[in-house]
């Protein structure tokens, strides 16, 4: 069966609702006000896109990078806004799923997406300073980046 925009619009909207939640209640170590309420207005200006959006975008490829967007934060951080937010999220059964997608890019050793490559390039430095992976896994890891965008270039035809 298909899976229908609306539908998992709806999904993402409620995901966005508890990361406000979460981060209006526990705000994370080290977030002033300023933080958390950029946190907001991104969230909010993410579910108003969501919700109604151009018809161009109006497609479950577009609301993968949303979706990937707004979890980023929950995926890569720990404290009690996350772990509120994986329980809430848990109840609702909304489908999303906590995952290491930094470890599984360093254990495959690989990079698969575009998705994947923003992730990387996004979280390496901070991955690093909180001791999510060692200085090894790190430059392992810039080196997959660079092999990421070595092969884009190459199958676009701009050899550098």
């Amino acid at each position: 069966m298909k899976k229908d925009y609306i539908v998992e619009a709806e999904k993402v909207a409620r995901a966005i609702d508890i990361a406000i939640e979460s981060l209006s209640k526990y705000p994370p170590v080290g977030f002033n006000e300023a933080h958390v309420n950029q946190f907001i207005n991104v969230y909010k200006d993410y579910k108003a896109s969501v919700l109604n959006p151009l018809p161009q975008y109006k497609k479950l490829a577009s609301l993968k990078y949303i979706i990937n967007d707004i979890l980023t934060f929950f995926q890569e951080s720990k404290g009690e806004a996350v772990e509120y937010f994986w329980e809430k999220v848990n109840e609702e059964n909304l489908g999303y799923k906590r995952e290491d997608k930094l470890r599984k890019i360093l254990n495959r050793g690989k990079i698969r997406s575009r998705i994947e490559y923003e992730l990387a390039v996004d979280s390496i430095v901070a991955a690093e300073e909180v001791g999510r992976i060692t200085i090894e896994e790190a430059c392992l890891l810039g080196k997959i980046i660079g092999e990421f965008e070595l092969s884009k270039r190459i199958k676009m035809g701009n050899k550098a």
